[in-house]
């Protein structure tokens, strides 16, 4: 979960140029597209009809007809939407250098020949992962009812019965990383953000009964985080380290709002109450209030103090508890933030807890909202009581950073999981430790090694 910088070096032009070889379309051309032409033509949002993400949804071309035409580059469209002083396109973002309008240039004369390797973008696995090592855990969710218990792997999300005693599924996708988790509100689908980093953001939907895939989107070429159901099911929102947030059709993945006000990756959202306004977290320090009828940026609903890395909203209210890289969880209104002045008073403030022993990497909501949990990156969790920021109990039995935290919707427990792999349920209030289960077969000699609690 906890995010990383990838860097992506594109080939030296000038070098190429100079190269006497044919130009490569997976190599020279598709990073190009990638930085500059994806983002708004691809399967879920199709700008003038038109797919940039494959060689063969870009030879087909969108509603002004084919993108290209082999051997004539003065005769192809997307030469003419990417040249000259003031382009067509991008429309957002730096325009193509000459370099690199040549180079597309030079790929058209020479053929537009398709040398993708087989597979070449494909990450799925033959079957499920065989673990050496528990992977790190950055994701759990809990279904409405508590029967169901989601938990991250590597590829895939692990289905266990909603008190851990037991594996029900695995459902292997074809992203490696998987950042959140969370049910429909009738518990029916299970919504996975993840992707490869520098490669692929993908949101999958699950059927939790026949543990079947329902759809997996490539929607972004980086991974995407925080993902949430609007009330009525029927959207998706997430955040995405390309700065935007995005809500999606959950039926067939359509793209129904793009918001790009933040300043850097977004790692949170969460719908209101009534669905009709959704809040983003992102590192930039802002939590943001959009409309999610048409996108408008409302208001930044808090003082900027500090990275956003985790969210969660009162079950009941709207009220929003974050957790940021200085340290300090605080519980806010969601709401326009006009009373601020000159002297940006934090008016939506609720409350804020004390400082946590490090980065808060996870933060939950009890069912009644009347507690809040923290994880933070020292592996240590505080749980404290909302109406007053007492503390109820220190849990210091994690092994590293704590990611996930989740109370059972029907239990007074709460679930924690994080860097070592294992998740461990602790009676409240006392904070007693029942049990630690590893949600993967581990791989030893072999054989398959029981988790020990």
């Amino acid at each position: 979960m906890w995010p990383r910088f990838v860097a992506v070096s594109l080939l030296g032009f000038s070098a190429l140029a100079a190269d006497s070889r044919e130009v490569s379309f997976y190599r020279d051309v598709v990073p190009l597209f990638k930085r500059s032409c994806t983002g708004c033509h691809h399967p879920a949002k199709l700008k003038g009809d038109l797919d940039l993400t494959t060689y063969a949804s870009i030879q087909k071309g969108g509603k002004h007809g084919v993108s290209f035409v082999p051997g004539k580059p003065g005769e192809s469209r997307i030469v003419e939407e990417i040249s000259g002083d003031e382009p067509n396109m991008p429309k957002e973002g730096d325009p193509f250098s000459k370099e690199e309008v040549a180079l597309i240039e030079r790929w058209i004369q020479e053929g537009a020949k398709d040398d993708t390797p087989a597979g070449a973008d494909s990450f799925k696995l033959s079957a499920p992962p065989v673990y050496s090592a528990p992977p790190v855990i950055s994701a759990i969710a809990f279904s409405p009812d508590g029967k169901l218990l989601a938990i991250s792997g590597y590829h895939e999300v692990v289905l266990h019965q909603g008190d851990g005693s037991g594996q029900i599924a695995r459902l292997v996708g074809e992203s490696p990383r998987i950042e959140s988790v969370a049910f429909s509100p009738d518990g029916k689908r299970l919504a996975v953000s993840g992707g490869a980093p520098a490669r692929f953001g993908e949101i999958q939907v699950w059927d939790t009964e026949s543990h079947k895939e329902l759809n997996a989107f490539k929607l972004a070429s980086d991974s995407l985080y925080g993902v949430s159901f609007s009330p009525d099911g029927e959207k998706i929102a997430f955040g995405c380290a390309d700065k935007t947030v995005r809500i999606i059709a959950a039926a067939d993945g359509k793209e129904l709002m793009k918001f790009d006000n933040h300043s850097d990756w977004v790692l949170a959202t969460t719908f209101t109450l009534d669905g009709k306004r959704l809040v983003s977290g992102s590192r930039d320090r802002a939590m943001k209030l959009i409309n999610v009828s048409n996108g408008q940026f409302i208001d930044d609903i808090n003082k900027l103090l500090e990275g956003v890395m985790c969210v969660a909203r009162h079950p009941k209210e709207d009220t929003i508890a974050y957790g940021g890289d200085l340290g300090t969880p605080r519980i806010y209104r969601i709401s326009e933030n006009q009373g601020r002045t000159a002297a940006n008073n934090d008016v939506n403030l609720i409350r804020e807890f004390e400082r946590q022993p490090g980065p808060i990497c996870a933060i939950a909501y009890s069912p009644d909202g009347g507690t809040i949990a923290v994880g933070n990156m020292n592996g240590e969790v505080r749980v404290y009581k909302t109406s007053d920021g007492s503390k109820v109990a220190t849990l210091k039995e994690n092994r590293g950073a704590v990611f996930a935290l989740k109370f059972h919707p029907t239990r007074n427990q709460l679930l924690t999981a994080g860097f070592d792999g294992q998740v461990r349920v602790f009676d409240l209030p006392e904070g007693k430790l029942v049990t630690t289960f590893l949600p993967v077969p581990i791989a030893e000699t072999g054989k398959v090694a029981a988790a020990k609690p």
